[in-house]
């Protein structure tokens, strides 16, 4: 008599690990895809309103001035621009050249929150209106009031700061963007171009039947 022994069969553990690997890749991509693009977004918007208002004195009267957070400071918006573009390069490159982008991403939000954080209390900007509006160039601005618009520019900042930082941390684990190379990198197959057969040789003709091809249609 024999005696069949059930040997149990290895269970793919390497391809279970990697499913929730990978549902980490996808979520953290997301994330940062989302808050990168939201908080270039916020910044470019909340940079365009109204940051702070005040009165020059002109004459017997009062003359009154807004400022907009781009005439306080350009730097939000353009470092929210730098960002937006070091969002899409991060998938653009790979290796190195991603922690290099990443790592931009990251010193663009950082800079564009500190950048309107420190513009909330400015009055240059007012100052240097009442200047140009009075004529005189130590007119300076009275009832100053700000708004809360330039915090707001600055949690957009933050926004992209937390984008690169999960770059920095997840970017190896994201796809590239390529012509050549699927999302695991193996090349893709090279479509094989078939030339016409030729009439004059038959067995040119026999294997253009054997394939299901017409070999009376012109290429």
């Amino acid at each position: 008599m024999e005696y069949v022994s059930a040997v149990p069969v290895p269970q793919p553990r390497a391809e279970a690990a990697a499913a929730p690997d990978s549902a980490g890749s996808r979520r953290s991509l997301a994330a940062g895809l989302l808050l990168g693009a939201a908080g270039a977004t916020v910044v470019l918007l909340a940079s365009g309103q109204t940051w702070a208002g005040g009165k020059a004195v002109v004459g017997g009267g009062t003359l009154a001035l807004n400022a907009e957070g781009k005439d306080v400071t350009g730097l939000p918006a353009a470092l929210a621009i730098v960002g937006l573009a070091a969002l899409v390069a991060v998938f653009a490159v790979r290796g190195a050249g991603r922690l290099a982008v990443a790592g931009l991403l990251a010193l663009s939000g950082l800079g564009a929150a500190l950048s309107a954080y420190l513009g909330a209390t400015d009055s240059a900007a007012l100052d240097e209106k009442a200047a140009r509006s009075t004529g005189d160039t130590s007119a300076t601005i009275e009832a100053l009031t700000h708004t809360a618009w330039p915090y707001v520019t600055a949690a957009g900042g933050l926004l992209i700061l937390i984008a690169g930082l999960l770059a920095l941390r997840y970017g190896s684990r994201w796809p590239t963007m390529s012509g050549r190379y699927e999302r695991d990198g193996t090349p893709r197959p090279r479509k094989v171009r078939r030339t016409a057969p030729d009439p004059d040789r038959p067995e040119d003709l026999w294997k253009a039947l054997d394939r299901g091809e017409d070999p009376t249609r012109e290429a």
